[in-house]
């Protein structure tokens, strides 16, 4: 089969298309034909070692949708043929991936792959973000930073769908208010133009947002702390900023107010159980149409340092799709 390798650690140039072996599966796991990965900037971040390190060279990707070809002995929910997405154990950017059964999800029959092969980071993440970590209560306000990319325009609508009062989007120019507000933020602030704590405050009489969504980290994260209301949360889930940011407990105890890590991958690894009840809500947003996917581009799958680069310029919106043609 063909799939993309990254046989070392740098820039988007060294990814290689070519043939490799198709993967075997094992009892509890299904075979899939690919029909679109997504990129994601952890995708980005590996090919640069970033995360943690791999074990060169491999398939990046984490992320994919297509038809199930082959399943287990011990496979109990998943039949061939049928539609799914999946989180793969060794790379998506692939003609076929190999994906454990309780991290596979199978698709409502009117959700394309398109949409399916962009949703389940994006989608899976803004749900457990803001139902689960900030659990999220009805008419409370929710600031999303970096909001005109893939997750902040899903956690744009998932706020909504979940009950937000009002919703504040922040991003890092102008071109991308539209793509914010589009999404359904009620009110979007350029946090490169104007002081977007202050703004914050005053879009909420002073009280500041119940929720903020961080992925940036650094002085974003830092500058939140000034807008997070009495029993707020601030939920860090990223650092696409690359320093860190520096909290101080008096800013927490007295206010009642959280700071809270959640990582994705973590959760994928550790407590792939959570997800199936994650899955459901989200398919069953997806399928009556109330989320929907904002996909910005798409590459085929030899294309993906293409796709890479286009990421890393930071012009991009939306989900960036690899189509993979088998």
């Amino acid at each position: 089969m063909k799939a993309i390798l990254v046989p070392e650690f740098g820039p988007a140039n060294v990814m290689q298309y070519q043939e490799v072996d198709l993967p075997k599966i094992g009892d509890q796991q299904v075979l899939i034909r690919v029909a679109a990965a997504s990129v994601n900037f952890a995708d980005i971040k590996s090919r640069f070692g970033n995360k943690g390190g791999g074990k060169l060279p491999y398939i990046p990707g984490i992320d994919a949708a297509g038809t199930i070809e082959k399943i287990g002995s011990n496979v109990e929910y998943l039949k061939v043929g049928q539609r799914v997405i999946a989180f793969p154990l060794t790379g998506s950017y692939a003609e076929y991936i190999v994906a454990d059964e309780n991290l596979t999800f199978v698709l409502p029959n009117n959700v394309d792959f398109g949409t399916a092969a962009a949703s389940p980071i994006v989608s899976f993440l803004s749900y457990k973000l803001l139902a689960n970590v900030a659990r999220l209560e009805k008419g409370e306000t929710v600031v999303v930073h970096a909001a005109a990319g893939g997750v902040g325009t899903t956690a744009i609508q998932m706020a909504k769908i979940l009950g937000a009062g009002q919703i504040i989007g922040t991003v890092g120019s102008q071109e991308k208010i539209p793509i914010a507000k589009e999404a359904g933020a009620d009110q979007v602030i350029c946090y490169s133009e104007e002081d977007f704590s202050k703004r914050v405050n005053e879009l909420t009489n002073g009280e500041g947002a119940n929720v903020i969504l961080d992925s940036i980290a650094g002085e974003i994260a830092e500058k939140s702390l000034e807008c997070l209301a009495t029993y707020g949360r601030l939920v860090h889930f990223g650092n696409s900023g690359g320093a860190p940011g520096q909290f101080l407990t008096k800013d927490l105890h007295a206010s009642c107010r959280s700071v809270l890590g959640f990582s994705f991958g973590t959760t994928r690894k550790l407590r792939p159980h959570l997800l199936r009840p994650t899955a459901e809500k989200v398919l069953s947003f997806l399928a009556s149409g109330q989320l929907k996917i904002q996909i910005g581009k798409v590459f085929s799958l030899d294309e993906a340092v293409k796709a890479h680069e286009w990421v890393e310029s930071r012009k991009s919106t939306g989900k960036v799709l690899l189509k993979v043609e088998n």
